[in-house]
């Protein structure tokens, strides 16, 4: 697995975001986040790229367990439909229950983006509040810089500069 991608790749790239609060059955959300990398491939996501995990304070409510957050460049040969029933069913398989909106969870897996292509049905892409997020557009620049937003063209670097959400997110040490 690289740490970077070179631009050819990173236009082809699935973008996925992993986040959880909650380490569920596993000793460490660190642990657990590595095992959900580890389980995408079984869904036919190849991890091409790993960022460090990120920490940030819980949104929110602050007093709930913090969040450990990521980003994998994954290649695959589904579409934008056929990765996202791929990420539910390893968030299922993590013991995640969508029962109230922003509540701490084990596992949390979003699409961030499917290649360059702009989606807007069932499946949205590239992922509608991804852009305005630290805790997504940080780990993003630190595999793949000069990935660039489908819809704005703004790079991940630039976009984590001036995100406005998250912006406590910081690399765990």
């Amino acid at each position: 697995m690289k740490n970077q991608c070179d631009q050819s790749e990173l236009d082809q790239a699935v973008v996925v975001a992993l986040g959880c609060s909650l380490p569920g059955a596993y000793p460490s959300r660190e642990v657990l986040l590595d095992a959900a990398v580890d389980a995408l491939a079984l869904e036919g996501l190849a991890v091409a790229a790993r960022s460090s995990w990120w920490t940030s304070v819980a949104w929110p409510d602050p007093s709930a367990p913090a969040y450990l957050n990521g980003v994998v460049l994954v290649e695959t040969r589904l579409s934008a439909s056929e990765v996202l029933g791929a990420l539910h069913r390893v968030e299922a398989r993590f013991g995640r229950v969508r029962a109230e909106a922003n509540a701490p969870r084990t596992l949390d897996l979003d699409l961030i983006a499917h290649g360059r292509a702009v989606l807007d049905g069932a499946v949205v892409a590239p992922h509608p509040r991804a852009h305005e997020r630290l805790f997504v557009m940080g780990p993003l620049a630190e595999i793949a810089p000069d990935w660039r937003h489908p819809v704005s063209g703004r790079t991940a670097a630039d976009l984590a500069a001036t995100a406005s959400v998250g912006v406590d997110a910081r690399p765990l040490t």
